[in-house]
């Protein structure tokens, strides 16, 4: 099979499309053949050599996609030949084929394609946690959240409606507050004068939460959140966060949670209710998935570019 793999760690450039041996299914995995495989900042940290890799290159890059089974393990008989589904959290998906264990395969119902599903998964479940799990979203709290023009950020904007809140997002150009605004919220970019003007806007008080995928803006986002407020921190885009100091967090009652998707992923039928719920509210036209930008697999390496670049707006998928 074909795949984008790195025998070394770089820039776009060390991306190259070659010929490897395709995996064969354990007895507890299903052999997918993918059609739509989605590109996260994950991958260029690991392309980068930020992130720990484990084996020998070349490397394969990827952990989300969606496609159908071309073949099952033994032990499988909840899922066919034929089956349409996508899985996140699986290794190794920058190919034509990717084995996925059947306790992260995920079936597609008819109405929600590949490309939906690949623009979904990852970042529409993060987006699902954080306004369920992180901080639970209520009516009428005001929520800041930050690169909200990109994948997760335009679905964690509509999903903090969908519940009753008021979003202010923070974003990096014209174009891009252009783009939340349509979401019904109110933008700024960041080089305006951001955290004066979220207070003026809640007359004085801050945001009831911030969500802060920026990492380096964590100090900011404090200063924008009110006495007693919470800031969840699940992302370092922008670079690391300065240290926190406890005895601010002790005179202003604020709260610094983290968020990760694995924590809350415990289960097949965790990964399922909560994937299905983001399919019915996509079906029934009530959350609306930004159209993908995309790339043949082959050329992975633009794509990677591109990702970096910081135009980018939604997801940005690879297609074998």
């Amino acid at each position: 099979m074909k795949a984008l793999v790195f025998h070394q760690f770089g820039g776009p450039d060390v991306l190259t499309y070659e010929e490897v041996p395709t995996p064969m299914p354990q007895v507890d995995e299903v052999l997918v053949r993918t059609k739509a495989i989605g590109l996260n900042y994950a991958d260029v940290y690991r392309r980068k050599g930020n992130y720990h890799l484990v084996g020998e290159p070349p490397y394969i890059l990827g952990y989300e996609g969606a496609g159908v089974i071309e073949a099952v393990g033994a032990n499988v008989t909840s899922l066919q030949v034929g089956d349409r589904i996508a899985f996140a959290d699986v290794p190794h998906a920058n190919a034509e084929f990717v084995a996925v264990p059947l306790d992260k395969a995920i079936p597609l119902p008819d109405a929600i394609s590949f490309e939906t599903a690949a623009s979904t998964m990852l970042q529409g479940l993060t987006a699902h946690y954080l306004v369920h799990d992180s901080y639970r979203i209520q009516p009428d709290d005001v929520a800041v959240v930050h690169a909200a023009a990109g994948g997760v950020g335009q679905l964690l904007t509509q999903m903090i409606q969908r519940l009753g809140g008021q979003v202010i997002g923070l974003t990096s150009t014209v174009e891009k507050v252009a783009t939340v605004q349509a979401h019904g919220a109110r933008a700024y970019r960041y080089d305006e004068a951001w955290v004066e003007a979220i207070r003026n806007v809640t007359d004085g008080h801050g945001a009831d939460v911030v969500y802060d995928s920026v990492g380096s803006t964590l100090e900011d986002s404090f200063e924008a959140t009110r006495i007693g407020g919470t800031v969840v921190f699940y992302g370092m885009a922008g670079g690391d966060p300065t240290p926190v100091d406890p005895r601010m967090l002790m005179d202003t009652s604020k709260t610094l949670t983290g968020g990760d998707l694995w924590n809350v992923l415990t289960s097949i039928e965790e990964r399922i209710r909560r994937s299905h719920e983001l399919f019915s509210w996509i079906e029934d036209g009530s959350l609306v998935i930004p159209p993908p930008t995309t790339f043949a697999l082959s050329d992975g390496a633009s794509a990677h570019a591109f990702l970096e670049s910081r135009k980018s707006q939604g997801k940005i998928l690879l297609l074998p």
